[in-house]
């Protein structure tokens, strides 16, 4: 496309039309060829706020997302109508592109910028082996409210502890929505034991590993290691610790408390699970090393209000 083609439209055009590129040098490239262009032409801009987007917030901006499967918090925010010289536009662009990159679907850090710290319980070694997993994109880390199962199923070995929030799984996720399961016959752990702290029940953790963890390319003892070290990295909210007779949040409260005792966990890598309005699950998005990350198309609890059964 010629740099000339641009010369109508705006900075807001040019993003609309190319926010979140899949490609970013094809997106430096054609952005550089638009900023050149008008630089040449000596054009100022008046941005009026695009079509579809929201009234300015207090702050004198509009925002509008880049598309779920970019990510949640890929926003751009465009200055309130007011005349713009191409340099201060220019700055403003830079931002917004930079912003559009560094939150792409599961993008845990911006480009350029150092990893997040390894977990705790993960070393160099399984470290190098998380990274190595394939044939699927991100984890979902499944943290099943226990009394509610225990409800139902009171012989269950994980009810015996009265538990509050314990691991169902940590289960391999698509970002089209889909998952993998039974992938594959790989051989299971030659001493389930070694996990009955995050397993009491070994009839669990064979289940798990059938279904799931064969899908992940991992050995068992690499894939049960790092399901101990992601249920290990979740601080259970002292609210829910010292629960003793039901009570009643909304799924904004319950998740804010989540996010309150673990400043490392966006709101954005947190979902909620619930039957019949009944507190089942929280859920964290993680990479495939075990760091929190945007949900991909992850259906979350839409009750108004949850219940919550205490630990008997």
């Amino acid at each position: 496309m010629s740099p000339n083609s641009r010369l109508n439209d705006t900075p807001a055009d040019f993003l609309e039309k190319e926010k979140c590129t899949t490609s970013q040098e094809s997106f430096d490239t054609r952005f550089f060829n638009f900023f050149r262009a008008n630089v040449a032409s000596g054009v100022e801009w008046r941005t009026p706020r695009p079509e579809g987007l929201a009234a300015p917030n207090q702050g004198g901006c509009v925002r509008t997302a880049c598309g779920r499967h970019h990510g949640a918090n890929c926003a751009a925010c465009y200055p309130a109508p007011m005349k713009l010289r191409i340099l201060s536009t220019g700055v403003t662009l830079a931002f917004l592109i930079a912003g559009c990159r560094s939150s792409g679907p599961n993008q845990s850090t911006a480009d350029g910028a150092h990893p997040p710290a390894a977990p705790v319980g993960v070393d160099a070694r399984l470290q190098a082996q998380l990274a190595s997993a394939s044939g699927f994109d991100y984890y979902l880390l499944n943290l099943s409210w226990s009394p509610e199962f225990c409800h139902s199923h009171p012989d269950a070995a994980e009810c015996a502890a009265h538990s509050t929030f314990v691991l169902h799984g940590l289960w391999p996720q698509n970002n089209d929505g889909g998952y993998p399961e039974n992938c594959a016959n790989a051989p299971g752990l030659p001493d389930p034991s070694a996990f009955a702290d995050i397993y009491p029940d070994p009839g669990l953790l064979q289940h798990e590993w059938r279904t799931h963890g064969v899908c992940t390319g991992l050995s068992a003892d690499a894939f049960f290691s790092a399901a101990r070290a992601a249920v290990r990295s979740v601080a259970i909210p002292p609210a829910f610790r010292s629960l003793d007779r039901q009570t009643s949040m909304t799924p904004d409260e319950i998740l804010s408390s989540f996010t309150a005792g673990n400043p490392s966990i966006p709101r954005a890598s947190l979902t909620l699970s619930c039957g019949n309005n009944y507190l089942t699950a929280v859920e964290v998005c993680l990479d495939k090393t075990l760091h929190p990350i945007n949900c991909g198309p992850i259906r979350s609890c839409r009750a108004n209000v949850v219940r919550i059964a205490p630990p008997r």
